[in-house]
């Protein structure tokens, strides 16, 4: 994994010489539920940071992720069934696509003396609901790396974040061991009460969602295996 870590970082860094020193590089990193996609894009940011700092740059990568984009709980109750709702939590409805995609708008406005600190939510997974403006992305955060599901999915209102990426990466991973791995992370996290509760999620709401994005990408740019690194799994692949 450091190897691909690595080389993606010095290829996005790269890529920024390119881009015009009022605009920002956005790169989404896709891919089935626990196919790794998360632990890559926390150790790219890492690595980018590094190596902008050897260089000397002032400009910065930051990570977002899409998981801050959850309805809430209250929102998921108020829908016509609940109980569904609450059930699929994580398929692409009950996120709020539209205000995700108004997030990306921003990333695309000129940084220049006028350019605003723009915030971004994540999700607290102790209260299992978001937290608004929990990241501000500075005129000199630069390289953006948003990491989630749905961050290059061609449905509606999806596709118009997915179109504003300058990179959009799929993380490939066998689904037998993505299941594995998500069975796995349900029991240790809590998510589910036991190994069957565990199984019922993958079968029934990950794996749906997995199939779907896969078949609804929009324009990869750059599909990257999954590796199972030890060193990686703290943070939830």
């Amino acid at each position: 994994m450091e190897e691909i870590v690595n080389e993606q970082a010095k290829h996005i860094v790269g890529l920024l010489g390119s881009v015009s020193p009022t605009a920002r590089l956005l790169v989404a990193i896709a891919g089935v539920p626990a196919s790794g996609k998360s632990s890559l894009a926390i150790r790219l940011v890492q690595k980018a940071n590094a190596l902008l700092d050897e260089a000397g740059a002032e400009d910065r990568a930051i990570l977002v992720g899409l998981d801050g984009w959850h309805m809430t709980r209250a929102e998921l109750d108020a829908m016509e069934n609940p109980q569904e709702a609450h059930d699929r939590r994580g398929i692409h409805w009950t996120f709020d696509a539209k205000s995700y995609a108004s997030f990306v708008e921003l990333l695309r406005k000129p940084l220049d003396e006028h350019a605003q600190i723009i915030t971004a939510p994540t999700f607290d997974h102790a209260l299992k609901d978001p937290c608004p403006d929990a990241v501000s992305i500075h005129p000199h955060h630069r390289i953006v790396v948003i990491e989630g599901l749905y961050t290059m999915l061609n449905y509606h209102p999806w596709d118009n974040a997915a179109e504003r990426m300058d990179q959009r990466w799929w993380v490939q991973i066998d689904k037998k061991r993505a299941k594995a791995r998500l069975v796995e992370r349900h029991v240790q996290t809590g998510i589910a009460k036991d190994m069957d509760e565990a199984v019922w999620r993958a079968e029934n709401n990950d794996e749906k969602n997995g199939d779907f994005i896969a078949k609804n990408q929009y324009n990869v740019t750059y599909t990257i295996q999954s590796i199972d690194d030890p060193a990686y799994t703290p943070s939830g692949i």
